[in-house]
């Protein structure tokens, strides 16, 4: 136990948070048991620890950090730790990579039952099905997920603003005004192109190849996410890499089924479940028209951000592409979004019609007033006419 609280303590003492994330104001912490998901090096420990030193500091024993991915834990289970921590005064156990631990649903239930003053929160993969999947965790674990970051939060960091999120209702309603409030700080579009090639994934701040590490975690995403919680054997891994690359070659559209199938040697059912394995991975967003759901054939698939778009093949990258993939990945996290009638346009929620489009090319266009339009190479908006950057401040 003290090996891990000395590991806990110089973990805790070197977390310095670049930015505070939006999902740490949310989260309701009174709650006994805490599931945050999230794709892999979207600072999920970071964020554990960054709790850890906001709320105890780093030698305060009532609470520890431990990672499943150390080898102790192949031979000792998490409720048996979680055991002796809870006598020795332990009250709040962060679990980083729960997943790791076999058995770990009935592990956490167990803690729940016997330890009632316990609080624990723990981390897994975007992949896990927390309440569908295990059923010991019904109606005992709020589960979160931890995005990469907003624009906005790049923004900030890259600044040193504190911008503030809006609503959706508020970026329609008061657009021209928000954006008053920020222009005289900031131009937008200096650091919009740097965020769409390399802004999401905190990693981005290290200093390494940034499209060589998020290759890397990719491979991981697959490898080792999609293939551990899915529980599909390793053979099949390469059919899953290649569907994924044949996805991100064919842009944004609806795929063939079919000839996927025919690509991959496989059946049709399982092209689309693996789809969907890609889908929960968050490396593609799978987009439907209204009323239309998994398992029917998506209308659109795309990458899940644009930053995937220029590590898989920066040299066939479309303008349009990225736009409408920041677009969709910006409102996801609130909102519903489905295809559109027509090219370029899409709906939210059920009811707002949106078209992505080129500032530059207004004149070539017809605006309606039912139709919101998010326009790029733009700073400034009025009416219906929306910059595109601002969506980016959802979050």
């Amino acid at each position: 136990m003290e090996v891990f609280f000395r590991t806990h303590t110089n973990l805790v003492e070197h977390t310095n948070a670049s930015v505070r994330r939006t999902l740490m104001d949310e989260i309701d912490w009174n709650d006994r048991m805490i599931g945050i998901k999230g794709t892999r090096g979207i600072g999920k420990t970071t964020f554990l620890l960054q709790y850890a030193k906001d709320n105890f500091g780093a030698n305060d024993r009532q609470c520890l950090y431990i990672n499943m991915n150390n080898f102790y834990f192949q031979g000792r289970g998490i409720s048996d730790f979680a055991g002796e921590f809870y006598r020795k005064g332990g009250r709040v156990l962060l679990i980083d990579q729960v997943f790791k631990q076999h058995d770990w649903s009935k592990e956490l239930r167990k803690c729940y039952d016997q330890y009632p003053s316990l609080k624990i929160i723990f981390t897994g993969s975007s992949v896990m099905r927390l309440k569908e999947e295990n059923p010991e965790l019904h109606g005992i674990v709020k589960s979160y997920n931890l995005r990469g970051f907003s624009f906005r939060e790049f923004l900030n960091l890259q600044t040193g603003n504190n911008f503030v999120s809006y609503s959706l209702e508020d970026i329609l309603n008061n657009h021209e005004h928000i954006v008053k409030t920020i222009l005289p700080k900031v131009s937008p579009n200096r650091y919009f192109p740097d965020y769409i090639h390399h802004g999401f994934y905190p990693f981005y701040l290290e200093h390494r190849n940034y499209s060589e590490n998020l290759l890397k975690t990719m491979n991981m995403m697959t490898e080792v996410d999609i293939l551990l919680i899915k529980q599909i054997e390793l053979k099949y891994l390469t059919k899953i890499k290649k569907l994924f690359y044949q996805l991100a070659m064919d842009g944004p559209k609806a795929p063939n089924i079919s000839q996927l199938a025919n690509d991959i040697e496989t059946s049709r059912a399982t092209v689309m479940n693996y789809i969907k394995y890609l889908a929960d991975a968050r490396l593609i967003n799978i987009i439907y028209p209204a009323g239309v759901e998994f398992p029917k054939k998506p209308t659109k698939v795309m990458m899940h951000n644009s930053n995937l778009m220029y590590a898989i093949y920066p040299i066939k990258v479309e303008r349009q592409d990225t736009m409408e993939t920041f677009f969709v990945n910006s409102l996801w996290k609130d909102h519903k979004v489905n295809l559109g009638s027509r090219e370029n346009f899409y709906l939210v929620d059920n009811k707002l019609k949106f078209r992505i489009c080129n500032a530059d090319a207004m004149s070539k266009i017809h605006p309606t007033p039912d139709t919101i339009y998010a326009r790029y190479n733009t700073e400034i908006g009025k009416g219906n006419q929306i910059p595109l950057w601002l969506f980016g401040f959802l979050y």
